[in-house]
């Protein structure tokens, strides 16, 4: 004889269980990478922030180069209008082109003469071991210990016993002994991420060291070679110590030496220091143009080998 179960009541209000089921299904969770609305506003309004503030110095430089000689000293009303007299001015009545060619020529050598000994120190120090192989490393680092007040006395003396005080040469190997010892520990980094097998094959089919090192490892370190020349131009274009103790003839100065000029005891030409700003910006950001694809890959280079 069967026995037939009788349902047991449920409480009074109580939902279906499949209606539950569907409450929680309807609920979305928000995963790792989506952001609310207000976080999301909140993000942009500190991007916009950081936007202006690091573009506003420039757009008021700019501004101010164009109200005249004097700068933002002079009333908005007076002339009622931007003009290019500042620009004029300093490329055809001063001898802002000539201190603006030996920028560039110390510039181009210091980055020619840098990347190449970079990257040559870096290599050897990445796949080398030599007698003094660690001392090595721990020299190109204690390099950036000193300050520039303090190598400033022994440079001089070193350059005036080689006869090389006011010449390119001499402040193109100043700006090599800044720029280089970093630049081979970016180098050796990077080319720590290229496998050995690369040497290994160069020399099964016959190349020098040398020719592996040209042929074969260089056009792979590309990145590190953009980051590289970027950082040695850089330290010579905007430069100042160096060059005001080491140049003294007219003709030798460069921007960053030739700009006081237009600083008196007095006041100051803020008209002209800023049109002669704005020129000099052009070619650091034309080098930046070129090298940004490679900057990131450079510099992160070696970071996360492992």
């Amino acid at each position: 004889m069967s026995t037939v179960t009788a349902p047991r009541n449920k409480p009074a209000g109580a939902a279906p269980a499949h209606a539950a089921t569907g409450t929680r299904r309807a609920r979305k969770v928000r995963g790792r990478e989506e952001r609310s609305p207000l976080a999301s506003l909140g993000l942009h309004a500190g991007l916009v922030t950081a936007s202006v503030v690091a573009v506003f110095p420039i757009v008021y430089m700019v501004f101010i180069s164009l109200r005249g000689r004097s700068g933002w000293t002079k009333p908005t009303s007076a002339e009622g209008g931007l003009e290019i007299t500042n620009y004029t001015y300093v490329l055809t009545e001063t001898e802002f082109p000539r201190w603006f060619a030996n920028s560039v020529l110390v510039a181009a050598g210091t980055t020619l003469v840098g990347v190449f000994v970079a990257a040559s120190t870096g290599y050897a120090i990445s796949r080398m071991r030599f007698p003094g192989h660690k001392s090595l490393m721990w020299v190109l680092l204690i390099t950036q210990m000193f300050p520039v007040a303090v190598l400033i006395v022994a440079l001089y003396n070193i350059l005036g016993g080689l006869g090389l005080l006011d010449s390119y040469l001499g402040l193109i190997l100043t700006y090599c002994s800044v720029s280089v010892p970093f630049c081979a520990w970016m180098m050796k980094g990077y080319f720590d991420t290229i496998p050995h097998e690369i040497d290994e094959a160069g020399r099964v089919d016959g190349l020098t060291p040398f020719g592996t090192f040209y042929r074969l490892i260089l056009p792979l370190a590309k990145p590190g070679l953009a980051v590289t020349a970027f950082y040695s131009f850089l330290t010579a274009w905007g430069e100042v110590a160096f060059a005001r103790a080491f140049l003294s003839s007219d003709s030798m100065l460069t921007l960053s030496v030739g700009l006081q000029s237009f600083i008196g005891q007095h006041k100051a030409e803020w008209g002209y220091l800023t049109a002669c700003a704005v020129i000099i910006t052009v070619p650091a950001g034309l080098v930046f143009l070129l090298v940004q694809r490679n900057l990131v890959a450079g510099l992160t280079a070696g970071g996360t080998k492992g």
